[in-house]
């Protein structure tokens, strides 16, 4: 019989796809096709030891690269693994294609075997079921393309033993890539940019939001001349947190993470012009961040209403950059640059100076504020090395570090998943080789995926890991103390993580004092590999965000 392994053409199918990394875990539905991916051509592969960390390293990957990030997991247990990272990729439309194997076919009873398209669809993702030797090929084309073109993970389930049945291909192979098709941008209806220029030559206090849709067209610097000409200012949404820092009259976050200053700007002003952002419910902190303000929003593909809000009032369809270059023009032609009135030495003063958050709180012996914490991070930290933010309480604090680009700052936390800085962190490091990624988790969140250590120290690769360690779940200590309960069970103590950096090979430390940061860099600098910063925070400091949200709580009914 002629032909080749269906293993070996669906790896060299993923090549020809573009694919230069993946992340996986071996079983034996998935073990001939990562053998032959592997070093293919130069292709690296990173053995991890959890099947969700192979996805969400694939999906930080996605989200650093701007390709489709590949994960590859066995059958059964190895696909069930996947679930929070599949949903978390879904709703952060982040694209990826994973290789999955399936049951055998031809088995009558198999100890793994399970439903999986079930399992797959309900994140949200795509499932395709490769059961046709001749359509092998097209089932892979077909993953690359969804995901390319919907921005949404694919998973494609191959039963094992099909893996290893011959074909001869009909044709050679032809990437997704030659069927996207080039429409280019999409230009605004100059009747809404009219009735846009209208709305903006009404209103008094201007604020422009950035999300990633204004990223990836490369809008920045047309946002920043439109709010220069009509005394707006600036604010971008977490996922792009940084794209503005440059600019003095720059809010930083727009939502929850908003600090005091943005808040009480947001509070003030009449109109938002929102572009390339979704207007999540994070975004505009549940519809209570700009209450007396109309809402434009400038989106290839605007909802009308998301997560239970209405997004805005007036919609201009378009690319983000062209809807702001045509706004400018519509402007422009109005006479309508005006001179600052918002925009002036004091609030760009306050911009800087004045904390994200002036909360006190009693001091605790021994532990560190997690805002002086990330302060003397941000102060040491050279600007040109990679951030991954993780998710949970302690989250919020690394939102507020200014002068880091949107460029090497990363967040992925739509699906609200503690548990994944790890992964993330690895993803990075893959994506950037050249760069250092440090990694800023809470105890909670990092412990989960501890086992991931080894996977670093194997793949030799280099990351600063930073830990806030308050000894908790921080969120659910804040919840259950505002609610008179006993907080016990979501606290654990500190322990040592600078001994079980050790453990797996690594250099780690604790650090209780704002002194030990330079000192401890310039040792992470000259030494090789990774290392863990174990820093004791105060469990008694409450972000703004849950103070909000337990105040809220314990408000009386009306």
């Amino acid at each position: 019989m002629s032909g080749s392994k269906i293993y070996k053409l669906l790896a060299e199918a993923f090549f020809l796809e573009g694919v230069d990394t993946h992340f996986t875990l071996m079983g034996d539905g998935n073990m001939h096709w990562v053998s032959t991916l592997a070093g293919y051509q130069g292709v690296r592969t990173i053995y991890v030891r959890h099947e969700h960390c192979a996805c969400a390293a694939a999906s930080a990957y996605a989200t650093a690269t701007g390709k489709v990030g590949v994960a590859s997991v066995t059958c059964g247990p190895g696909l069930t693994q996947l679930s929070t990272a599949l949903a978390t990729a879904v709703r952060a439309r982040i694209p990826l294609v994973v290789f999955a194997g399936e049951s055998p076919l031809n088995m009558s009873w198999y100890n793994q075997e399970i439903d999986q398209g079930p399992i797959v669809t309900a994140t949200g993702a795509h499932y395709i079921q490769a059961h046709s030797l001749p359509r092998m090929l097209e089932y892979v084309r077909n993953a690359f393309f969804i995901a390319r073109m919907e921005q949404r993970p694919v998973v494609l389930g191959v039963p094992y033993d099909l893996q290893k049945q011959l074909l001869e291909p009909s044709k050679p192979y032809v990437p997704s890539t030659e069927f996207i098709p080039d429409t280019g941008r999409m230009v605004p209806n100059p009747a809404f940019v009219e009735r846009a220029a209208d709305r903006v030559a009404q209103a008094k206090r201007i604020i422009v939001i950035a999300g990633r849709g204004a990223k990836k067209a490369g809008a920045q610097e047309a946002c920043r001349k439109l709010a220069g000409m009509v005394d707006a200012l600036l604010a971008t949404t977490l996922p792009v947190r940084g794209l503005f820092d440059e600019d003095e009259f720059s809010l930083g976050v727009a939502g929850g993470f908003s600090s005091e200053v943005a808040r009480e700007k947001f509070d003030e002003c009449d109109l938002v012009i929102s572009v390339g952002a979704s207007m999540t419910h994070h975004t505009v902190d549940g519809g209570k961040l700009f209450p007396n303000a109309d809402v434009i929003q400038i989106d290839c593909d605007p909802a009308g209403i998301r997560q239970g809000l209405k997004v805005a009032d007036l919609y201009v369809r378009a690319d983000a950059k062209a809807g702001v270059e045509a706004l400018i023009s519509a402007v422009e032609a109005r006479k309508g640059t005006r001179e600052a009135s918002w925009r002036t030495p004091e609030l760009a003063r306050r911009i800087i100076e004045e904390p994200s958050d002036s909360e006190s709180f009693p001091e605790q012996k021994g532990m560190l504020d997690p805002r002086d914490a990330i302060a003397a991070l941000n102060r040491v930290i050279p600007k040109d090395w990679e951030i991954v933010n993780s998710s949970g309480h302690c989250s919020f604090y690394p939102a507020q570090m200014r002068g880091r680009s949107a460029e090497r700052f990363l967040v992925i936390r739509e699906f609200g998943a503690i548990g994944n800085g790890v992964s993330y962190a690895i993803g990075m490091a893959a994506a950037k080789p050249e760069k250092t990624i440090v990694l800023i988790d809470g105890d909670g969140s990092f412990y989960m995926h501890v086992q991931e250590l080894e996977t670093i120290r194997r793949h030799n690769l280099r990351i600063l890991i930073c830990v806030l360690n308050d000894g908790a779940f921080g969120a659910e200590i804040h919840k259950l103390r505002s609610d008179g309960i006993d907080d016990s069970g979501s606290t654990f103590g500190r322990g040592d993580l600078g001994k079980l950096a050790q453990g797996f090979g690594l250099r780690g430390s604790t650090i209780t004092s704002p002194d030990q940061f330079a000192e401890r860099l310039e040792g992470f600098k000259g030494g090789a590999g990774s290392e863990i910063w174990d820093i004791h925070v105060s469990d008694l400091v409450m972000s703004p965000v849950m103070r909000r949200a337990v105040k809220k709580k314990m408000a009386p009914a009306k």
